[in-house]
């Protein structure tokens, strides 16, 4: 399992290695351009959702639990970058 840090928010998010690596691709091709986007996700224990507002100016930290590069998925990816052309991305969390 990964971890996904955000400025700001003081616990990380716990998400699966591989969902994290299409995340990563996605959200820093977006922080590349200085686009804004905002990132939701349901928890694992189906409490609820929480949504951040992700800037170019916060900071961001992926912590993958693997050694290795996973496969990535260029329909994951597409599906991804298509929420995220409309402003949210949303993604299912791990259970920690």
């Amino acid at each position: 399992m990964g971890r996904l840090t955000y400025d700001g928010f003081g616990t990380p998010i716990v998400v699966d290695d591989l969902e994290l690596a299409h995340l990563k691709l996605v959200m820093t091709t977006k922080l590349r351009r200085a686009e804004c986007f905002s990132l939701s996700w349901r928890h694992p224990d189906g409490s609820g959702r929480s949504t951040l507002w992700i800037h170019p100016n916060m900071q961001v930290r992926f912590d993958f639990d693997s050694a290795g590069d996973p496969e990535l998925d260029p329909a994951r990816i597409a599906r991804m970058a298509d929420e995220a052309a409309f402003g949210a991305i949303t993604f299912g969390c791990a259970s920690a």
